[in-house]
């Protein structure tokens, strides 16, 4: 048998950890020994209200089993308050679990001003809110690990979630340079596109169809990269049911053009689309390869 992987002596920061996956990740992590900040508003599925309820029947049920956690009920975009919170009642913070947001489907047609901005400021703007301000202690600790929730909406795209899918792609390309910024300092930032049962999800699919993906079988694969001994970084991950798949970047061969007329692309498209011999760049140097010999050539 694998020893057991713990968290003694670790503080960890969950966002939306109120209820849903949140709460799972914090529950998970605080019975390994993790002391916990068990951070959220309260807020409806839809984004709007408050309720320090939430945070505080999460915290009971950490400490009635024997761990150790206090609430946050500041707002992610408030991400400085919340990792003080972490200072002044553990005096260190080693893991961050940005996962607070809501979801609110409307048509691109009919998406309004404010319902963008509602959208970008709790799950991208309160993702970098909540770990820049934890930045700092990471790198002078040289020790961190940061897990960004993303979402199939982000990766697919979905009718009616204009808004929150381009969010939740964009949190993965914060994910991927904080990784390269924080690999010399033993940070690892990495990123999961869960699938569950919340009061989220449910309001696109129904509880009976929900019900075997249970917030508690996404935790596992939280608890793993928030670990000591996880050496993943910068990577995305698909989870839901207690099945996990890493995605990755594929591309085409491509076609190098002969000249730079639109019908040279026509007749060169089917090159440019074949994905019979594709390529994987893991980074940007590798991404960059065709395009070496032009940047670098002598004009």
């Amino acid at each position: 048998m694998m020893e057991e992987l713990r968290f003694d002596g670790r503080i960890a920061i969950v966002t939306g950890a109120g209820g849903g996956l949140g709460r799972a990740h914090a529950l998970l992590l605080a019975s390994r020994g993790a002391r916990l900040v068990v951070n959220d508003l309260g807020t409806s599925h839809t984004g709007n209200g408050a309720d320090a309820s939430a945070a505080e029947r999460v915290v009971d049920e950490i400490r009635a089993a024997g761990g150790e956690a206090v609430a946050s009920h500041d707002s992610v975009v408030d991400g400085d308050r919340i990792v003080q919170c972490a200072l002044d009642a553990f005096g260190r913070v080693d893991i961050i679990v940005n996962n607070a947001g809501f979801l609110r489907d409307a048509s691109f047609y009919k998406l309004t001003d404010a319902d963008w901005n509602d959208l970008y400021q709790v799950h991208l703007l309160g993702a970098f809110r909540v770990t820049h301000a934890a930045w700092p202690f990471l790198r002078e600790q040289q020790y961190g690990r940061v897990i960004n929730t993303a979402s199939a909406s982000g990766l697919y795209g979905n009718f009616g979630q204009s808004a929150y899918a381009a969010c939740k792609l964009a949190v993965h390309g914060l994910t991927q340079t904080l990784a390269i910024e924080g690999a010399a300092k033993n940070i690892h930032v990495n990123t999961i596109a869960p699938v569950a049962d919340s009061r989220m999800t449910r309001t696109v699919s129904g509880a009976a169809a929900l019900a075997k993906l249970r917030p508690e079988l996404v935790s596992p694969l939280v608890a793993f990269l928030a670990h000591e001994a996880t050496t993943e970084n910068g990577a995305l991950f698909e989870v839901g049911g207690g099945w996990i798949g890493k995605l990755r970047w594929e591309r085409s061969e491509g076609a190098q053009l002969g000249s730079h007329a639109i019908e040279d692309v026509a007749q060169s498209w089917g090159r440019i689309v074949d994905f019979g011999r594709s390529t994987h760049p893991r980074a940007i140097d590798e991404a960059l390869a065709p395009f070496a010999g032009q940047m670098f050539s002598q004009r």
